[in-house]
């Protein structure tokens, strides 16, 4: 059986900009500075994407702009950024959360703080794009 990965070279090309980030600002900086990177590299390589993405409230009552995406490139993926010495379920939890809100298929989330940077794709199986 043939596997399928989806959105390949996208996903490729994302995960070059993390680790050139990691390679020009190491492990030291804090969340708005590494996603200051990650944004240059967005702009210098023409990708449409949306920063600190608003998602609509998941519940009655909960506050408008609780959740926030860290970006969404090209309508496709998610990238979830985090600067913690170690990733927890929640943060996971967390990820998928705002699949299942914008009904996408692929995420990567990255933690800065991490000596070796090591992203993680993460799939929502219950997407119908």
């Amino acid at each position: 059986m043939k596997s399928k990965i989806i959105y390949a070279d996208l996903s490729y090309e994302l995960t070059g900009i993390l680790f050139a980030v990691h390679n020009d600002l190491g492990r030291f900086c804090n969340e708005k500075q590494v996603c200051d990177r990650i944004e240059y590299y967005l702009k210098k390589r023409n990708y449409k994407y949306e920063r600190e993405k608003v998602l609509e409230p998941s519940f009655d009552g909960e506050r408008k702009g609780r959740n926030r995406v860290d970006f969404l490139v090209e309508d496709k993926i998610v990238l979830e950024i985090k600067v913690k010495r170690i990733l927890g379920k929640e943060d996971f939890n967390q990820v998928m959360r705002y699949l299942e809100s914008l009904n996408m298929k692929l995420a990567i989330l990255a933690n800065y703080k991490s000596q070796y940077l090591a992203p993680k794709r993460i799939l929502n199986p219950n997407a119908k794009e």
